[in-house]
């Protein structure tokens, strides 16, 4: 059967935002902005982060940019601009758009790409004394598809394995291609994502997100360094997990856990927490979403809020706001 479209992390749709800001300065969206022999086209050699901005506000941009740096100094490259710089750029970009406001709230999707930029020789080894390439975009902030929430989503594990002595799962590079091929795989299978397992077959995460394991009053997630990235929501829930009565708890986990768990669940920047009812046919607990997922999913979309009413009100009485 087709692949249902419960996407959790939604694609850029192109004309909807009307500028990009691009090397500090802003520019219309539909115009060229960079030459073919950048690297990051050529080679993906380039780095992003994604994150939600409400009111104005970017969500954990702090740890958006900390995660940012790890990734620049992991490849060995500079940013040309320091980080009040992006914070600024972020808040032109908004205003431009009009996705700053406070009643109703604008809500949007917020990407940094870095690529090392220009490089003539196209070749592997990085040219000396390059510039990187900084762009920022932003979209309208869509939520996981009413039916991901209420339904759940189904997952496959994918062929792909990890290695998880590797360095690279702990980049978010602009080279995504094993991303696109387990996407590809779950589409085939009627699924809507796929589970990476490490090469001793220790869970990992999905394409675009952690994995969440409930069983009782535990929530496990794989632990880091078991070829996964270190995602910022799951960072959050690690620190708040106990606003849902919930003890967090990060281990190495096997494929088999996930089928003793009462619950399963991604969580990212973007989709927020999403429960998830099936793995490679078979279901998770009952086979439908469970009460601490959604507990959690509220949990955290609150305190979105709250934290973009805070961040919003002192733009207010600061002055600053757009």
């Amino acid at each position: 059967m087709p692949a249902r479209s419960n996407e959790t992390e939604p694609d850029f749709p192109g004309t909807s935002a009307s500028h990009v800001w691009l090397n500090g300065r802003l520019l219309p969206a539909d115009e060229p902005h960079l030459s073919v022999y950048d690297r990051g086209f050529q080679l993906g050699d380039g780095v992003f982060e994604a994150l939600r901005a409400k009111r104005g506000v970017a969500i954990e941009l702090e740890g958006h940019l900390a995660r940012l740096h790890a990734s620049l100094q992991a490849l060995e490259f500079e940013l040309p601009f320091d980080d009040a710089t992006f914070s600024d750029g972020i808040s032109e970009l908004l205003v431009a758009e009009g996705w700053d406001g406070v009643e109703p709230p604008g809500d949007a999707v917020i990407r940094i790409t870095v690529s090392r930029g220009f490089d003539p020789t196209r070749s592997v080894p990085p040219h000396p004394g390059g510039t990187a390439s900084v762009a920022i975009q932003a979209w309208p902030f869509t939520p996981p598809p009413i039916r991901a929430i209420e339904e759940g989503e189904c997952f496959i594990t994918s062929c792909i394995r990890r290695d998880a002595g590797s360095p690279v799962f702990g980049i978010k590079s602009t080279s995504r291609v094993e991303l696109v091929y387990a996407r590809l795989e779950a589409a085939r299978a009627g699924a809507d994502d796929a589970l990476f397992l490490t090469t001793d077959s220790r869970m990992a995460e999905a394409t675009t997100s952690n994995l969440l394991l409930i069983r009782g009053d535990e929530c496990l997630t794989p632990a880091l360094g078991t070829g996964q990235l270190a995602g910022t929501t799951r960072a959050w829930l690690v620190a708040h997990g106990d606003a849902v009565g919930l003890r967090m708890i990060e281990a190495d986990l096997p494929l088999e856990a996930a089928f003793r768990a009462d619950e399963m669940a991604l969580c990212s920047s973007i989709a927020g927490v999403v429960p998830i009812v099936s793995l490679d046919g078979r279901p998770i607990g009952d086979g439908k979403p469970g009460p601490r997922t959604i507990a959690m999913r509220r949990a955290r979309e609150e305190w979105i809020d709250r934290l973009s009413v805070e961040g919003s009100s002192a733009r207010i009485e600061s002055g600053t706001a757009g």
